[in-house]
């Protein structure tokens, strides 16, 4: 009998952003998914923490934890993984070029599989050309990449359009990544005959 597709990617590259990755990464553990972080390369990588500080204008950035890359974007086989997500930080600027990456994003949204971004996270869908239409949730600074690229900027804490979860920042975590875990859950179940 094939094996449910427990796999589930979490993007991160440079200065990801620490909360926006490990808040995901724990819930899937909890829901019974194997997460699996992914970057430009396998190595070890630099998380930040992003805040707007008391009589700040622009957000301050500073060192967080850091994590490991198990798996390279030229490396990933898309079928072997129930879902994606994408996190926030500086990161996405800087990967969105990536083509193994974007290739990868396409075929998640092509081949319906659940689909998450938070805060910057968008900057890869949206250079992806996947979010023509799309209703999206990301930080308001981030606005102008949704919708240069054809989607459509919703200021809510979880925004749900087809197989695509989104929420601002990590302030919004608490809503937006259970909606898509019960996704990927009931992805799961359809799949492969499961009682949900």
């Amino acid at each position: 009998m094939t094996q449910p597709l427990n796999k589930v990617l979490i993007i991160i590259g440079d200065a990801t952003e620490t909360v926006d990755t490990l808040y995901p990464y724990y819930r899937l553990i909890e829901a019974g998914f194997q997460p699996v972080v992914a970057a430009p390369e396998r190595r070890r990588y630099q998380m930040v923490l992003h805040e707007v500080k008391p009589g700040w204008t622009i957000t301050k950035e500073w060192e967080g934890y850091s994590i490991e890359a198990e798996i390279a974007f030229k490396d990933i086989v898309p079928a072997e993984y129930a879902g994606i997500f994408f996190s926030g930080g500086r990161a996405p600027e800087y990967i969105r070029e990536d083509e193994a990456l974007l290739r990868m994003t396409r075929w998640f949204w092509e081949n319906e599989r659940p689909m998450a971004s938070v805060c910057h996270g968008v900057e890869i869908p949206a250079r992806a050309g996947i979010v023509q239409g799309l209703r999206m949730a990301t930080v308001a600074k981030c606005k102008f990449d949704l919708e240069i690229c054809g989607g459509i900027y919703v200021n809510e804490p979880c925004v749900i359009d087809r197989h695509m979860v989104s929420g601002r920042t990590y302030h919004d975590s608490g809503h937006f990544v259970g909606p898509w875990i019960r996704m990927l859950e009931a992805a799961r179940a359809a799949a492969f005959g499961m009682k949900f």
